[in-house]
């Protein structure tokens, strides 16, 4: 796929080519799907050591108010997103969605706070589309999309290891803390944080320097670069939400089960209760309940429950219950796993579903998430 024109590059393509990646077109961008170990191995080492991703293509945005204040972007913000903005500490990050008038979510996205400005991470098929409705209803304040940034996530238990050999502040830091480290000589904006349920950072460094980056990380025997077929699999054994699949315009964040991403000054009753799109809608469920949530599903047998299976109350498929949203073998678990929306009164942990998997009825037990713990250090 490196040869179609079409396709957007990052800047470590070059990297990926070197190392043997097999390139998929992935958002608009040519991407590495996995390399010559393979998708189960890779998913293993990011488990058991450190794996480096390369997530530069999603967008990278700053927001500034026009008074300077930084407060007032984070109140700006609030505009669009139901999260707390105002009380993100300097150096810390927060997860949020941007939702529309129906509740929908128009794409999730990390907020990082600093001293002047909001640092965003955009969803890559989404950027486009963020950035022109920040630019719309954010008149207060200055959107500028950042290109010249490139994205690496080194995740696994030995990240902290190996980023703490290039810059002992790394070694401190505690999940989602922001904090700027020296990595070879190149100052890097670092977050403790990822989307694999491991313990790790994600770095935005200049496009110029990403390859060098990379290739210091990679020079520890700890670290192997992963690509998305693994990424993938671990953030759906971490019970983490794939937009587009798990989220889109017609879920809502609690539906989803993203709730805890809305804070208590933002419900009712909080001092900057709604004022977001679609506030009526989510905080009348968060006081009444939902008709349907997103569960975690452990499927019996090895082959997987793929995105847009039909999922029934009974063995004879007669009572639909709901659509399996994501799904895929889970090697730390060595079976099946998936997510997906279910009826409420099915939705309990434990409940026994059935899948069809090409026109025959899988066992698929609800599961709480996430499938496999999560082992941020908090």
């Amino acid at each position: 796929m490196g040869t179609d024109s079409s396709l957007l590059y990052t800047p470590l393509h070059s990297l990926h080519l070197d190392f043997g990646g097999k390139m998929v077109p992935f958002a608009g961008y040519s991407m590495p799907l996995q390399y010559a170990d393979g998708i189960m191995a890779e998913h293993r080492h990011v488990r058991t050591h450190a794996g480096l991703f390369d997530v530069s293509h999603m967008g990278q945005v700053r927001l500034r108010a026009r008074s300077g204040r930084v407060e007032d972007a984070a109140l700006a913000l609030e505009r669009l997103v139901p999260a707390d903005i105002v009380a993100l500490k300097p150096n810390r990050q927060r997860y949020t969605q941007f939702t529309n008038p129906a509740g929908g979510i128009l794409d999730d996205l990390m907020v990082i706070a600093q001293e002047d400005c909001l640092l965003l991470v955009v969803n890559a098929a989404c950027k486009q589309a963020d950035i022109a409705h920040m630019q719309a209803r954010l008149d207060d304040c200055v959107v500028e999309p950042l290109p010249e940034r490139a994205l690496l996530a080194l995740q696994g238990p030995q990240a902290e290891e190996v980023l703490a050999g290039f810059d002992p502040k790394a070694a401190p830091m505690r999940f989602m803390d922001v904090c700027t480290l020296n990595i070879g000589g190149v100052d890097c904006l670092v977050s403790r944080s990822g989307y694999t349920g491991e313990d790790g950072y994600e770095i935005s460094v200049s496009a110029a320097q990403a390859e060098h980056v990379a290739r210091l990380l990679l020079g520890s025997p700890y670290v192997k670069l992963i690509g998305l077929g693994a990424r993938d699999s671990l953030r759906l054994e971490a019970g983490l939400c794939l937009y587009g699949a798990d989220i889109d315009e017609t879920t809502t964040p609690v539906e989803a089960g993203l709730e805890w991403s809305i804070q208590k000054s933002r419900r009712a009753g909080g001092a900057r209760a709604g004022g977001f799109d679609g506030a009526d809608i989510i905080l009348d469920q968060l006081a009444n309940g939902v008709t349907r949530r997103r569960v975690g599903l452990l499927p019996t047998g090895r082959a997987p429950v793929r995105h847009g299976a039909p999922l029934f109350a009974d063995a004879a498929l007669q009572s639909p219950v709901g659509v399996v949203t994501s799904g895929a073998f889970g090697p730390t678990l060595e079976a099946p796993v998936a997510m997906g929306y279910v009826a409420t009164p099915h939705a309990a942990t434990g409940v026994e579903l059935t899948a069809e998997l090409r026109g025959r009825g899988v066992p698929a037990r609800v599961a709480s998430l996430p499938l496999v713990p999560a082992r941020f250090k908090r």
